[in-house]
């Protein structure tokens, strides 16, 4: 039996496989609410026969949008739209997940093929608020508004306000937006936090927003249920965040309710020349992290072929493979996966609708043909 292909348990929460849909933004929302094209989007790779459907970041509040057409759940109004998605994920066999976010000093953007850098005023361009008045650089110029302690409660309060829209869509797998030099990942590295206050200079207090909003989401989402986080572990350069510090903050993360932890990495500066690129290069991170803490952990990041997603898992390495990209390429990478995998039926990683006809005949097949 394929390591990919069996069960994963978490709390409550059985996925059919350990092949997970990473958050993937669209920026095709309106007014933060899903259109058809995020039913279609993640529909269908629910139908191609992933374990986890992740719905990509999603904005605690409007201010927290990296662009105005990000998606949101910042009010009652969105629940409907998202449990319509949420059921059609679980009725074609796939968990459904939803990543809160808020974008920090990286919001009030244009999408990135408009151009990916700041909203002008006159194009409908809103206040930008990050741990400290450093803007990110680059197509990213605007300086934000440093936080006080009031805008982070109030941030803090739209993350459980969130939480529970989500709980109310139906979503049965919750994840935290920690990662990829967006708000709660400039509070951690250095390179964006200047703060003298409680929330910044030592380890403990760049961290305090993340233990602080975990704890207020605690109370609210379910413990049968799910808490995982994304977490960039480490920004690559030398002032930045470590892995030797993000192990600490795992380790900290299961003390305060974390299930899982989604191993990511940098994106806090303009300048990603010193990432070290290659395939499946996160997961001696992902290893690692699981090993000293004993958490269970996803990871990403040129993960391709099924042959290097089995070994991830078979190595244990990580629990859960997230597939981005390649989900794009192909919809039915599990079922692909499966048959490069030598599994006996490949064909029932999917729905009736596609297996029945893909099944292996000794016989030309049924009297009515699938074509008209």
């Amino acid at each position: 039996m394929s390591h990919l292909f069996q069960e994963f348990r978490l709390k409550d929460i059985a996925l059919r496989n350990r092949i997970a849909v990473s958050p993937m933004c669209q920026y095709s929302s309106e007014d933060g609410y899903p259109t058809d094209w995020h039913l279609v989007h993640l529909g269908a790779r629910a139908i191609g026969g992933a374990g986890l459907v992740i719905v990509e970041a999603t904005a605690v509040s409007p201010e927290g949008r990296i662009t105005p057409a990000d998606s949101g759940i910042w009010s009652d109004g969105h629940v409907e739209p998202f449990s319509r998605i949420a059921r059609f994920l679980k009725e074609h066999g796939a968990v459904a997940g939803i990543q809160l976010a808020h974008a920090g000093r990286k919001a009030s953007a244009h999408r990135p093929w408009q151009g990916d850098n700041h909203l002008a005023p006159n194009e409908g361009a809103w206040e930008t608020i990050a741990p400290s008045a450093v803007a990110f650089g680059a197509n990213l110029p605007v300086v934000p508004r440093a936080m006080t302690v009031q805008d982070i409660a109030r941030v803090q309060e739209a993350f459980v306000k969130a939480t529970q829209r989500s709980l109310a869509a139906g979503f049965e797998w919750l994840e935290l937006h920690f990662a990829h030099g967006y708000l709660a990942h400039e509070f951690y590295s250095p390179l964006a936090n200047s703060r003298t206050d409680a929330y910044g200079g030592s380890f403990d207090n760049r961290i305090r927003f993340h233990l602080e909003t975990l704890a207020a989401v605690r109370k609210v989402w379910p413990e049968r249920l799910p808490l995982t986080v994304r977490l960039s572990v480490t920004d690559w350069i030398e002032g930045g965040v470590t892995i030797d510090e993000s192990i600490e903050l795992v380790r900290r993360f299961k003390l305060g309710g974390v299930d899982l932890v989604d191993v990511s990495h940098d994106f806090i500066t303009p300048d990603i020349s010193h990432v070290p690129w290659g395939a499946g290069f996160m997961v001696p991170a992902s290893s690692r992290i699981r090993r000293e803490t004993g958490m269970p952990t996803a990871v990403g990041w040129l993960i391709t072929e099924p042959q290097q997603a089995e070994d991830i898992v078979r190595d244990q390495h990580a629990d859960l493979v997230m597939l981005a990209r390649q989900m794009l390429r192909d919809p039915h990478w599990p079922y692909h996966a499966a048959q490069q995998l030598g599994m006996e039926m490949p064909q029932a990683v999917l729905p009736v609708q596609y297996a029945y006809w893909l099944k292996e005949r000794s016989s030309p097949g049924p009297v009515r043909p699938n074509t008209t």
